[in-house]
């Protein structure tokens, strides 16, 4: 897995590609840790992601408690929302196509 930050004024992007599971879920959870203080919304571009499991849901869940909720998933491909629709997360957290 690879994760990208891209920062614009108060929103922080960060890009994960690859496979999100137990062995990589740190490097996202160090990646939303070295956020500074002036980030009031992240983003999760999902584009390039291939694979999640329940510690990168995990990830997801923490990340949202972190920001308060100000929290969006960008370009979802469909077998990623499968996997966030089962898990309930698509009716409780801010989702783009």
């Amino acid at each position: 897995m690879a994760v990208e930050k891209i920062t614009n004024g108060t929103e922080a992007v960060l890009k994960v590609s690859g496979w999100l599971d137990t062995q990589s879920s740190p490097e996202l959870e160090k990646a939303v840790a070295e956020l500074d203080g002036n980030t009031e919304t992240l983003v999760f571009d999902f584009e390039k992601l291939e694979y999640i499991s329940s510690a990168g849901l995990r990830q997801i869940v923490a990340a949202h408690k972190k920001m308060n909720g100000k929290l969006t998933l960008r370009n979802v491909q469909s077998d990623i929302m499968s996997v966030l629709s089962m898990a309930g997360f698509d009716k409780r957290l801010h989702i783009e196509a």
